[in-house]
């Protein structure tokens, strides 16, 4: 799987999600850093903003970001790479 389309970094991106989640100290890493609630996660779950802090969460630990990248199966710099195309386009013009 890789990062060619912004579905596919969608994808990723959930996956990292859940990736994430089923570390009880990586999920309660995320949840105090972030100071998002339970709630508001599973209401946010496919919020794009969300999904992007998450990669930006797991990048700024490298652990967490080979951790939770071998999990899914992609090399680091793919999840990355998601992350990336899931920023928003800006117009150069």
């Amino acid at each position: 799987m890789t990062a060619g389309t912004p579905t596919d970094a969608h994808i990723i991106a959930l996956s990292a999600l859940a990736a994430t989640l089923t570390d009880e100290r990586r999920a309660r890493r995320f949840l105090d850093l972030t100071g998002i609630g339970t709630d508001d996660l599973r209401s946010r779950v496919d919020d794009t903003g969300l999904l992007r802090a998450l990669i930006g969460f797991l990048e700024a630990h490298e652990p967490d970001l080979v951790a939770v990248s071998e999990q899914i199966g992609l090399k680091p710099d793919e999840l990355v790479a998601a992350g990336r195309a899931l920023e928003p386009y800006e117009d150069p013009t």
